[in-house]
């Protein structure tokens, strides 16, 4: 049975990605930081971990781009997830007498207008969703609610009060399965890559690399660049690209390796948008 990493706890986004993507006969290493969580599969404690990469309101999560690259993690494969917010809380309670919101400071800001409506209530910043979820149900918090996934009710008996609170319906995050080995994903499966490189500072470098991208059949679904901090005014791109042929992106990168510096393959997988 694979032991997996999560960032939170049972009942998080992270916990119905890890359900999703690999079923039910999974044991979880439950972690409230995504430096504990890396930490798992570094020292062996899990096998693989789930992290959250990007999000379509939040963007980018730039320390988790970090991370993969400090620690030479390897992408095997990606999970999508349309984030639901819903308001939850002890049984038998109704919005007019929910004193205080706990969440994730994340949930609260894609929640601002619901509470817009209801002003005699305190919104408070937390760690995680699933884990106030836990306390309330653990601690029989009267007045209280979280905003968390609707599996943390199931798990944890609480009642869903306002179900879909979020201002902005479509809502999705980027969840890419990361382990510390190069994986050995068949040519046959894999239609999409994870790349990072270096670029000199001159006029063009980066154009260059897209006109190869796109001269060699690639799309270019995702670029973010971080900047390098012990060297100013220098970046490190992180690229996706998908294909529809493996020899297409196997011309591609060795070009971009000729003409990049520091040149990493962070991972070749199987698209999660089919």
């Amino acid at each position: 049975m694979k032991k997996i990493a999560i960032q939170g706890i049972k009942g998080s986004n992270h916990h119905i990605v890890a359900r999703n993507y690999y079923g039910e006969n999974i044991q979880l290493d439950e972690c409230l930081s995504f430096d504990v969580l890396v930490d798992s599969i570094l020292t062996k404690k899990s096998d693989q971990a789930i992290m959250a990469i990007e999000n379509t309101i939040a963007g980018s999560i730039i320390p988790n781009y970090a991370l993969l690259d400090a620690h030479n993690l390897h992408i095997v494969g990606e999970q999508y997830l349309n984030i639901h917010h819903h308001l939850m809380a002890l049984k038998n309670q109704s919005i007019e007498d929910i004193t205080e919101v706990y969440s994730h400071p994340m949930a609260l800001l894609q929640c601002k207008e619901f509470f817009k409506k209801h002003k005699h209530i305190k919104l408070v910043e937390d760690v995680d969703t699933a884990d106030v979820a836990k306390r309330i149900s653990e601690g029989n918090l009267k007045g209280v609610a979280a905003i968390a996934p609707n599996i943390s009710a199931e798990i944890y008996g609480l009642e869903v009060i306002n179900d879909k609170i979020q201002t902005i319906t479509n809502n999705a995050t980027r969840f890419v399965i990361v382990q510390t080995e190069n994986p050995k994903n068949g040519i046959a499966s894999i239609n999409k890559a994870s790349l990072k490189f270096e670029l000199d500072h001159k006029r063009g470098s980066l154009a260059a690399v897209l006109n190869v991208v796109s001269d060699c059949n690639l799309n270019l679904t995702k670029i973010q660049s971080l900047p390098k901090i012990e060297t100013p005014w220098k970046y490190a791109f992180f690229v996706d690209v998908t294909f529809d042929t493996y020899e297409d992106y196997k011309k591609a990168k060795s070009l971009i390796a000729i003409m990049a510096t520091d040149f990493k393959i962070l991972g070749e997988y199987k698209n999660g948008r089919g």
